[in-house]
């Protein structure tokens, strides 16, 4: 088959050929590592693939998948016995090579560009399913109060207080930069709260304004003597997306957009995963070229991922949203609303069994979801554990052959520790699920994430003018992709610690070393004011090559010289002359 032998061409030896569009030849982009590109067909990376078709959706590259046409063209002639003595032998040779050219080509070319999307797009669904998953289960600061303060300048920072419930109990704002009498008002607001309220912490968005904002709240803290309370950096991706949702005016109807951002920032502190299940996972920025990729597939894979850490952690039943409720397992939107208005109604949840007097709430949806539940000081000291009801009679079998009551064994591993595991192997249970019950007993309703630790940014770096080439930060991982880690250092502009620089060993996939969360130190290679590109190393023993710096403005970069031009297609035509170019072009 002719179509079958220039596809296994393409795939085996063809080349990813790139270059500039006249348009952009001259022109500072983000696609100059592709100005003058190749890489085979077989071995390029899904991120640098989906990189150049981006830069071609942008105008700014072209791109062609180049084989051997000659080579082709000639075992084409012979497998097809096309005879030179053939009077018509010639004839037959040059329409056999045309229609190599001008049909069969474009046409595999284009499955092949097609084929290698697909495998691109399902890596960088993965890659941002592990993100987002590492994101959902960061270590949460737990049930304290916090202050959540969500930057501005004109319009001031929106400051809201929420109890260790997350329910609102203050807000105000704090103008920062209208002056010293704006400023000493805001000190004193701040004062005020800290002592009214008693937070344990007070997270500041790290959007625009931020490094500035929690510089300010860090220096209130240390003058007024408030050493128990301390400011934290939190990511506030997404938090505009939900401060303008549908979900945030029914929590909030009566308060302003800009104050539902802070409650939201305060409440990520608090419980991440509780707050981020109530944005769409798009928004939360930890993907790789995630505007890129099939959405249907990646709203599928992401939506797996939310409700896998949703059911790992578990829900505080009587204080859980809606959002979050409806992620559990066998519990949908509806059901979940129903929940929250029989609470609302009647009152916190006593036990799991109360479940069953909710409307929709049926045998089998019980028997689903109740494990997934916790109700904090239930009357049945298992309801607040991880063990499912149905396994009630064989934990108390358990504290019957200890001699002991129930409430004694729950909580105690000591007496956990003297269960004989082997004893109560059934049909129906079996070593793992005997192994998980025993440590419930002994810690019930443990909470699988981290303890929290807050980062500690250096207060004299605030900007990206203010990195220093081999400067060593302390940096919170933000992004992992395939070719490396987004670290945040505090400057409002994450570095990249390409993957050769994230270890002293080789590294093959960055997931291996760190994750969403880490904190890190890094040292500072390079910065480009320019492009905002800030190059960072983790390697202990590296240093900036000389002659490294910071990139000079715009206009110098005109003179350093003309850009070599983009490679040209061998028979002149435009890139868009493929028949299939319009198709390739949609997202």
């Amino acid at each position: 088959d002719v179509r079958a032998m220039v596809r296994e061409t393409y795939v085996k030896s063809g080349v990813v050929v790139v270059g500039k569009t006249k348009e952009h030849a001259d022109a500072v982009t983000k696609f100059d590592m592709y100005a003058s590109f190749e890489e085979p067909v077989a071995t390029i990376p899904s991120h640098r693939f989906l990189a150049i078709r981006r830069g071609e959706q942008e105008g700014v590259l072209r791109s062609q998948l180049r084989i051997d046409e000659q080579d082709v063209g000639d075992r084409l002639v012979a497998r097809g016995k096309v005879r030179r003595g053939n009077p018509w032998g010639e004839q037959l040779e040059l329409a056999a090579r045309d229609a190599l050219k001008r049909l069969v080509m474009p046409s595999v070319e284009s499955d092949v560009r097609v084929d290698r999307k697909l495998e691109a797009d399902k890596a960088a669904v993965e890659v941002f399913a592990l993100n987002l998953r590492q994101l959902l289960l960061s270590a949460p600061l737990g049930t304290k109060t916090v202050v959540g303060i969500d930057p501005g300048q004109r319009t001031g920072c929106k400051v809201a207080v929420v109890d260790d419930t997350g329910k609102i109990i203050d807000h105000t704002v704090l103008y920062l930069v209208q002056g010293d009498h704006a400023t000493a008002k805001a000190r004193e607001s701040l004062r005020t709260i800290c002592k009214t309220h008693r937070p344990a912490a007070i997270a500041v968005g790290n959007g625009t304004h931020g490094r500035e904002t929690e510089a300010f709240v860090r220096e209130v803290l240390a003058s007024e003597g408030l050493t128990e309370v301390f400011a934290v950096s939190v990511s506030e991706a997404g938090a505009s997306v939900y401060s303008a949702s549908e979900i945030a005016r029914q929590e909030f109807p009566d308060l302003d957009v800009t104050v539902r951002g802070a409650i939201s920032i305060a409440r990520r502190l608090q419980d991440p995963l509780a707050e981020l299940v109530k944005i769409d996972p798009k928004s939360i920025g930890v993907g790789q070229y995630q505007h890129d990729v099939h959405q249907p597939m990646l709203a599928r894979k992401l939506d797996q991922v939310v409700e896998s850490c949703v059911n790992l952690v578990g829900v505080e039943l009587n204080t859980a949203s809606v959002p979050l409720l409806s992620r559990v397992a066998g519990l949908s939107a509806t059901v979940a609303k129903r929940i929250v208005a029989h609470r609302d109604k009647k009152g916190a949840f006593r036990s799991r069994t109360e479940l069953l007097e909710v409307t929709g709430v049926g045998p089998r949806t019980y028997e689903q979801a109740a494990g997934f539940l916790r109700i904090r000081g239930a009357e049945h000291p298992l309801d607040a554990s991880a063990v499912h009801p149905e396994r009630y009679g064989l934990v108390e079998q358990m504290a019957k052959d200890l001699g002991v009551p129930l409430h004694t064994l729950v909580g105690n591993a000591a007496l956990a520790s003297k269960i004989d595991w082997r004893k109560y192997v059934s049909a129906d249970v079996g070593e793992p699920t005997l192994r998980d019950i025993l440590s419930e007993l002994a810690k019930p309703g443990r909470d699988p994430r981290d303890s929290f630790e807050p980062p500690k940014f250096r207060d004299d770096v605030r900007t990206m003018e203010d990195l220093v080439l081999g400067m060593e930060l302390e940096g919170v991982v933000t992004n992992v992709t395939a070719f490396g880690a987004f670290v945040d250092v505090g400057v409002h502009q994450d570095g990249l610690v390409h993957v050769s620089k994230l270890a002293d060993r080789f590294v093959r996939d960055p997931n291996e070393v760190v994750k969403v969360g880490d904190k890190i130190m890094v040292r500072v290679m390079e910065v480009d004011l320019v492009r905002k590109r800030i190059s960072l190393s983790a390697k202990k023993n590296d240093r900036p090559e000389a002659g490294a710096g910071k990139a000079p403005s715009a206009p110098e970069r005109g003179k350093q010289g003309q850009r070599a031009p983009a490679p040209a297609r061998d028979d002149g035509k435009k890139f868009s002359n493929n028949p299939f170019a319009k198709l390739l072009n949609k997202g």
